[in-house]
């Protein structure tokens, strides 16, 4: 591979992790056109390697073209939120389940401190504390496909917006509802580490729908 193609793959990447990052930090909202020329503006960037990562970020489903509109920051209506929501439930059930079957004492001890960390946490870095205990649960459950699916998914998390912990009283819900998942997964109880795990979604499912209902029109 030549020197010119290695640098714009390089700087591909880059487009491609800036663009993600503005998804995660706000800066790019669900339904905001997508327009490469300001987009290569913004990162500084020639329009190759932008073009590059807007097409592999419309394969993943980031960014979509709409009719009239062009490429824009992709959008759910309810029923995918619904759709997304009901996955979620039953791959973080299954994650809960298998880490409480296989997770070993770092993984246990690692789980322990973020939740005994979460009610420290500024609620600026509430989200991005929520994604590591998310990904730390994950880890635990030592199944290399289901990672592989739950990535897949968080990717798709992106596009609903801001966090629900901003809603009042969520954070501490979820700090509790977390506790519950790691105390289960402590004592090996798969079952229970399951059902507290669906439960903290489906929690979460009902405060994102809370959101969207009093979002205006």
């Amino acid at each position: 591979m030549s020197r010119s193609a290695t640098m714009g793959g390089s700087l591909a990447d880059q487009a491609y992790d800036r663009f993600r990052e503005g998804l995660r930090s706000g800066a790019l909202q669900p339904g905001q056109r997508v327009l490469e020329v300001e987009l290569a503006e913004r990162l500084g960037m020639s329009r190759t390697p932008v073009r590059e990562a807007i097409r592999r970020l419309q394969s993943e489903g980031l960014i979509a073209h709409l009719p009239a509109r062009g490429l824009c920051v992709a959008a759910y209506d309810h029923a995918e939120v619904d759709e997304l929501y009901g996955m979620r439930e039953a791959l973080e059930g299954t994650a809960a389940r298998l880490a409480a079957q296989h997770a070993g004492r770092p993984d246990i001890a690692l789980l322990q401190r973020l939740v005994a960390e979460e009610g420290r946490i500024p609620a600026e870095a509430a989200a991005e504390h929520n994604r590591r205990f998310h990904r730390a649960l994950h880890q635990a459950a030592h199944n290399r496909y289901l990672l592989r699916a739950l990535s897949s998914l968080s990717d798709a998390l992106l596009l609903l917006g801001p966090t629900t912990l901003e809603l009042p009283g969520r954070a501490v819900a979820a700090r509790e509802e977390h506790g519950r998942i790691v105390a289960a997964i402590a004592v090996r109880d798969a079952a229970a580490a399951e059902a507290e795990a669906r439960a903290h979604i489906a929690a979460a499912h009902e405060a994102r729908l809370g959101m969207a209902a009093a979002a205006p029109a």
